[in-house]
């Protein structure tokens, strides 16, 4: 069986912030990088990378609190912090500029990189980001808010709970769950200090900063599963262009990653200034 919780032999690791931040870099050209979303990991954009890789420097890390880079000390997992750790991490591995592409959590990061170091950031992608207020809570994030579950959260995540949290995040007709995606989640959330991770940044209260979405200056390509509401990123972003997924869920990287590979390089393809 593989060990998702032990490096693999591509697996790379950059000090940042106190943190060994693990990531994988593969291809060559302009810079792309992927950002994943909460309680997932590089993985989540697996496919997508091998897509970019014939054209892009594709990197791909796993955020503090996640995968194989483990919780913070400081335990801080406000959005911001997680842009300025990525900003470090950039300059850690010597990119001066990329195109930034996020999921989920990961988009959010990506659009407060873009309004906080708009230098820094080429192009960006943001597939079913986060970044407004939210509508509703998915049930794993309403549990892991309980005072009465927090510390038993902290100590074990059972199996069949990020089974269901995953089944409820694909698209209606997705098979993607299967026992080795379900597995691949269940050890890296089991790694040392991942679940307590989780249980803090669930409970972090989040800056709004929707109200500055306007202000971002960089080309921008939105991805969006037909059945997520209530994010207005291609409304409010000057120039934004948008293309919608009929059927996917929120994992739309995974669920569908031609559809978002295709569109990523046709869109970064367009730009003549995807520069290192």
């Amino acid at each position: 069986m593989t060990l998702w919780s032990d490096p693999q032999s591509d697996s790379r690791f950059a000090v940042v912030d106190g943190l060994r931040v693990h990531y994988k870099r593969a291809g060559h050209g302009p810079t792309v990088v992927l950002l994943h979303g909460s309680a997932s990991s590089l993985h989540h954009f697996e496919e997508v990378a091998v897509l970019l890789s014939a054209s892009y420097d594709v990197i791909r890390p796993d955020l503090p609190g996640w995968g194989l880079t483990g919780p913070r000390a400081d335990r801080n997992y406000r959005v911001p912090a997680y842009a300025a750790t990525v900003a470090r991490f950039l300059d850690a591995l010597g990119v001066r500029r990329c195109a930034v592409v996020g999921n989920s959590l990961g988009g959010n990061i990506a659009w407060n990189l873009a309004l906080d170091r708009a230098e820094r950031v080429s192009a960006l992608v943001l597939v079913n980001a986060l970044g407004y207020p939210e509508k509703s809570v998915p049930a794993g994030l309403r549990l892991a808010r309980n005072p009465l579950l927090r510390p038993l959260l902290r100590r074990a995540m059972p199996r069949r709970a990020i089974e269901r949290n995953l089944r409820s995040a694909v698209g209606p007709h997705s098979d993607l769950v299967d026992e080795e995606m379900v597995e691949r989640s269940y050890q890296l959330m089991s790694r040392p200090g991942n679940r307590s991770a989780f249980v803090d940044f669930v409970n972090t209260d989040q800056p709004d900063r929707s109200a500055e979405i306007a202000r971002i200056a960089v080309p921008t390509l939105v991805l969006r599963s037909a059945g997520i509401n209530g994010q207005h990123f291609a409304r409010d972003i000057p120039g934004a262009q948008e293309l919608v997924h009929p059927d996917g869920g929120h994992l739309l990287p995974e669920e569908d990653p031609r559809w978002v590979g295709h569109a990523i390089a046709d869109f970064l393809d367009s730009r003549s200034d995807n520069t290192r």
